[in-house]
């Protein structure tokens, strides 16, 4: 069971493909207080891998109080950064408050189409000093890469590249279009540069001892059963079924990138809201319509319920870039 918690929506970058649309401080996020009751409720609810994101995590002052008091909750805390306000004496704080593990983004081996995407000269640079500052701390790292039409080529490269660096895992996340990245949609994968790039990663996990881990592409599930690749992961998509998140004034979501609100924290208890949600009692339903509805794979892969909802209109409707449903003809 894993849950993000964007605490907040202020960020030092501004990257194309925010799917928060972060920039400034949202008015009213959740207070320390609030925060850690949310805390408490989160653990209460079963889940065990706390996200901390953002906007930029790093931006907010209590962070480390924040990251302790998971810590004692009996939480995992995790972190999805850019990476760049990591300095040494970040990184050894936030090991000592009981951070186990810092994501951070790279989406290119190119500094400056990096530096393009993410909005600013030299974040590039700052990325790969802020995992040198977590691997001197003794604080695990990984990469995380946003795939798109113009680096689907670059992820076996980066994954080397995070090997070099002494990171944990290079998780791939596959860009679907809400918040900002839908004014870059058409940089999207389709169905059959998803089946080739999701085969190409599985094919890499052979060769290194590193995880690979494809996001908001649950067909990667689906081609690891028929490639007879084994991984330690048994479902694609968990929007509201193991995951879901919640943003930085409180509004709970089935996932990061499904922009459809369940209840506010401050409103009722996260706790209800996760067990009692009309929306997640049906994702949980997997009565999907269209192609992953009737595919044989649809237990392990789920199929992207966010892009169904963005092309379709449906968090029920079909995965639209799956090469798979498209060839059966459903």
């Amino acid at each position: 069971m894993i849950i993000s918690w964007n605490t907040t929506n202020a960020c030092n970058l501004y990257c194309a493909h925010c799917y928060r649309d972060a920039g400034l401080k949202a008015a009213d996020e959740l207070s320390t207080a609030e925060g850690k009751k949310l805390l408490t409720e989160i653990a209460a609810a079963g889940f065990k891998i706390m996200i901390f994101s953002g906007g930029e995590p790093l931006t907010r002052p209590d962070i480390y109080e924040l990251v302790l008091h998971a810590a004692q909750c009996g939480l995992r805390p995790v972190f999805g950064s850019n990476g760049t306000l990591l300095t040494a004496e970040s990184a050894a704080r936030l090991k000592e408050a009981g951070a186990v593990c810092i994501g951070i983004s790279l989406d290119s081996l190119d500094e400056g189409k990096h530096d393009q995407l993410r909005g600013q000269k030299g974040s590039h640079e700052a990325a790969v000093r802020g995992m040198r500052h977590c691997r001197a701390a003794g604080l695990a790292f990984q990469v995380h890469t946003t795939v798109m039409g113009w680096n689907d080529h670059e992820v076996e490269k980066i994954t080397d590249f995070a090997i070099e660096e002494g990171a944990a895992a290079h998780h791939i996340f596959f860009l679907v279009p809400t918040g900002r990245a839908a004014d870059i949609e058409q940089e999207t994968l389709r169905a059959e540069q998803y089946e080739d790039l999701l085969t190409r990663i599985l094919r890499k996990q052979q060769q290194v001892k590193i995880e690979l881990k494809p996001t908001c592409a649950p067909q990667f599930t689906r081609i690891a059963e028929q490639l007879g690749i084994k991984t330690r992961f048994t479902r694609g998509c968990l929007a509201g079924v193991a995951y879901c998140i919640i943003g930085p004034r409180g509004d709970v979501q089935p996932c990061a990138y499904l922009d459809i609100k369940l209840g506010n924290v401050r409103e009722q208890p996260f706790t209800d809201i996760w067990r009692q949600s009309p929306v997640l009692a049906e994702l949980r339903t997997q009565e999907f319509e269209g192609g992953c509805g009737v595919c044989a794979y649809k237990k392990i892969c789920g199929g992207c319920r966010a892009r169904a909802w963005y092309y379709h209109g449906s968090y029920m409707a079909e995965e639209p870039w799956c090469l798979y449903h498209d060839r059966k003809g459903y």
